[in-house]
């Protein structure tokens, strides 16, 4: 069963998302491709483009 976007973002609770630190997660996103941050951070490629889409609405 496929988890959505919604469920993705919920399930992480107490604020944080994928328990990335956005901070870092923005100094980083400048000068790192999708590849690179997934890396860094421990995430997949889809909770990287999700991260990004998270962050645009914000």
């Amino acid at each position: 069963m496929r988890a959505s976007e919604k469920q993705t973002m919920n399930s992480f609770g107490g604020g944080q998302v994928f328990g990335v630190d956005f901070h870092h997660f923005i100094e980083k996103e400048q000068d790192a491709s999708s590849v690179e941050l997934a890396t860094e951070f421990g995430l997949s490629l889809r909770e990287v483009h999700l991260l990004k889409k998270k962050m645009e609405r914000g």
